[in-house]
């Protein structure tokens, strides 16, 4: 067997402390992105808001996560990671304090309006974090070996972990507190985290260069293009029953109708989301070893990006056929959904986590963050399609009709996928 290729040395000790203080600056972030999104879905729905309206309060944030990453590599290589990276942390913060003032009494087109543009800014934010923090393990990790995956792995698994428990804070900070006393809450707390990074933030990360232009952003690399398009279909896959499906399903079923049983759904559905993302994000990390990335080559990896992808479209093809064979809500389907969802999740995380990998790996350092940039608009534009299938198609057919959407996404990014190519395979040919 060919092993993976072996490339200078270990990390210098300095790089290791920069990883470090990007990693703990990304959770926090991800903590209150996590906890907002629960905030917010769960309480415009007690407001009586429709699942495509629910679906409208989320399209601004991820359409500015397509245009945050299409520019933020080139940000990135302007002015540098550090100031990339804080500039998405102090963004978040304002977005928190300006979503305090919305106003119950507001008509329901100014209160869409004003939300849309709040979590506009959020998704900026969002995007300009995880783009930072994703390019500086291309420039921080080890060389050797499985370094890069395993670097990548951690900073992904863990982020997505510490949001999942951002879903559950937000739901028991929505039962606890109150929608205000949230949102302002957790941008305290950032504010301080921002402030603690911006002292101690160590050397490693680069400062920028004048001479970047913004149209490197676009990728003449077939790998990342294609790389690119099976991630948009990969995460619309997730989003279009992640967003708005599952959690009304989940509230139509669990809640009584009554303040107390409004409050137990709440518990419940942050519960399922928290823990559906938290062990995503330990499968994520755990990724490298469970396919024993240290001892195979490029070549292997690429062709097990294909291989998970089609697998992957099984579960929710399983998952529509069980709700279309039901009369309806009742125990034993939330609790077949509940569990398909969680499998989805695990094999839905190996997917992510070779994708992950294979940007970095398939980008020269030199452009690395626009390569990443380029790659994560397109997994905002999935999210973005995602979003809106997840309303519409809920409002069609319900969890059916979102996990069909699902199902042909899936197939769609495994096709994409299979187009990939590891470079041994270019000189050998």
């Amino acid at each position: 067997m060919t092993t993976a290729p072996q490339h200078g040395k270990a990390a210098a000790p300095e790089g290791f402390a920069a990883y470090v203080a990007v990693t703990a600056a990304y959770w926090a972030f991800m903590l209150t992105d996590g906890a907002l999104r629960m905030l917010v879905l769960l309480h415009f729905h007690t407001l009586g808001f429709s699942p495509v309206q629910l679906a409208y309060l989320f399209v601004l944030y991820e359409a500015a996560g397509m245009a945050t990453n299409l520019s933020a590599g080139w940000i990135a290589a302007r002015f540098g990671l550090t100031r990339t990276l804080y500039a998405g942390l102090g963004l978040q913060v304002v977005a928190l304090v300006s979503l305090s003032y919305l106003d119950p009494t507001w008509q329901l087109a100014t209160s869409v309006t004003f939300v849309m543009i709040v979590q506009g800014l959020s998704g900026v934010a969002k995007d300009l974090a995880k783009m930072a923090s994703k390019s500086a393990v291309k420039l921080l990790a080890p060389k050797a070996g499985d370094g890069l995956f395993r670097w990548v792995a951690v900073l992904t698994g863990s982020k997505n972990a510490v949001k999942g428990l951002g879903f559950l804070l937000g739901a028991a900070l929505l039962a606890s507190a109150g929608f205000t006393v949230a949102t302002l809450g957790m941008a305290l707390v950032l504010a301080v985290i921002l402030a603690a990074v911006l002292l101690a933030m160590p050397r490693g990360l680069p400062s920028g260069r004048k001479g970047a232009k913004f149209s490197e952003v676009f990728s003449k690399s077939p790998n990342i293009n294609w790389l690119s398009l099976a991630r948009l279909f990969l995460f619309g896959a997730r989003d279009v029953w992640f967003v708005v499906g599952i959690p009304v399903y989940f509230y139509a079923v669990l809640s009584d109708g009554t303040a107390a049983g409004n409050r137990t759904a709440f518990f419940l559905i942050g519960t399922f989301m928290a823990l559906w993302i938290i062990c995503y994000g330990a499968v994520q990390a755990a990724a490298p070893r469970l396919l024993q990335a240290k001892t195979r080559s490029e070549h292997a990896l690429v062709a097990a990006a294909r291989h998970w992808a089609t697998g992957l479209a099984l579960v929710p093809a399983a998952l529509t056929v069980a709700t279309l064979l039901s009369d309806g809500p009742a125990p034993w389907l939330t609790a077949f959904l509940g569990l398909g969802l969680l499998v989805f999740g695990a094999v839905f995380a190996v997917n992510s986590a070779l994708h992950s990998y294979l940007v970095l790996a398939f980008s020269k350092e030199e452009r690395v963050t626009m390569d990443v940039g380029f790659y994560y608009m397109a997994n905002a534009a999935g999210r973005l399609i995602g979003t809106l299938l997840s309303g519409l198609s809920y409002q069609i057919g319900g969890v059916p009709a979102c996990l069909a959407t699902a199902t042909a996404m899936v197939a769609i990014s495994a096709l994409a996928a299979s187009r990939l190519s590891a470079p041994e395979e270019k000189v050998a040919g």
